[in-house]
């Protein structure tokens, strides 16, 4: 049996998507039900990795940090890097955090540091959650973030809030299909759920048991497209045709070797580039790389093949590197 999934108490803004596709006890992306990349791949993979090894340590990479202590002090709209999916976004006054992932995950460390010790964030208002992946939805630090900021809203994908346990009736919550818009109470700020090409498992036997999806935040005539974790598809195409172009474009453009295991869950800096003129963008900032070493590839070949493609006149828009932790002005 197929069913449609939406939040009947949230508006939808786009006529054509009749809701989220779910079938038995799955989201799927259209009418079949999928798998997930066999074990037996996953362990091959795991012990052939001498030669990506070797090549890692030919091409070494730090991902720069700029350490500011007052960085939520900052005054106007801007945005930050904190690393890998997680950006502070301020605008109108309003302060966002997407997918916080702040800390070492279970057996892969984070290699680089935050540009403020994490007591700092404080006065959040909205947190933004793609999936539940532990390298965007990060227990500890969502935890601790709903400690330190009573007042957060959370706005996430439909029943992901399974995985909030005890703080499920501590906090305030917002769960959405792709195409609804969340409610901010602001006529300045809108923020919506749109599609991703992806999936997602915690455990053994919840694959797909939980949405994932992107974010669009527009305030006043700004547009900001959050792209989550995702494979290249027709949705960015599609997300134009429904919301316009973006001014800026957090692209995801790490984690895609190999290819056979990678490809459908992940994007290349190649095809990241490719779905940011999909959807029209003016500013491309990466995203999804450096922070966490998750796959094969060198871990600056994303940031080298994205110059590459800047400077060969590949790119249609300007592309933005900015630090973990460098404030980059909006609107």
């Amino acid at each position: 049996m197929i069913e449609y999934l939406t939040n009947p108490q949230l508006p939808s803004i786009n006529e054509d998507f009749r809701g989220n596709i779910f079938m038995n006890g799955q989201f799927e992306m259209e009418a079949v039900n999928t798998r997930p990349v066999p074990f037996f791949t996953i362990l091959q993979w795991q012990f052939n990795k001498k030669e990506v090894k070797k090549a890692k340590k030919a091409q070494p990479y730090q991902v720069p940090l700029q350490k500011e202590e007052h960085l939520l002090d900052t005054s106007g709209n801007w945005l930050a890097w904190l690393g890998h999916s997680s950006f502070l976004i301020r605008l109108g006054g309003k302060t966002i955090i997407t997918d916080p992932c702040l800390t070492d995950l279970p057996f892969i460390k984070r290699l680089v540091g935050l540009p403020f010790s994490f007591e700092k964030l404080q006065n959040i208002d909205y947190l933004l959650i793609s999936h539940g992946h532990r390298d965007h939805y990060d227990q500890a630090c969502i935890h601790k973030l709903i400690e330190q900021n009573p007042a957060i809203q959370l706005l996430m994908p439909l029943k992901i809030s399974s995985l909030l346990g005890k703080y499920r009736s501590r906090t305030s919550f917002q769960e959405a299909g792709w195409y609804q818009q969340f409610n901010t109470e602001s006529s300045d700020l809108s923020i919506y759920f749109l599609p991703a090409k992806h999936w997602n498992r915690r455990g053994l036997l919840d694959y797909n048991r939980t949405l994932w999806g992107s974010f669009w935040i527009q305030y006043k005539d700004f547009k900001l497209y959050f792209a989550g974790d995702t494979a290249y598809y027709s949705h960015f195409t599609e997300i134009k045709k429904v919301l316009g172009a973006p001014d800026v474009c957090l692209m995801p453009v790490g984690a895609y070797r190999p290819a056979h295991i990678m490809n459908e869950a992940h994007t290349s800096p190649i095809e990241a580039v490719r779905g940011f003129h999909d959807l029209g963008g003016k500013t491309f900032i990466p995203m999804h790389y450096g922070t966490y070493d998750l796959a094969d590839e060198p871990l600056g070949e994303p940031i080298a093949l994205l110059t590459h493609l800047q400077t060969q006149g590949q790119l249609n828009g300007s592309l933005q590197m900015p630090a973990v932790g460098e404030v980059f002005p909006l609107a």
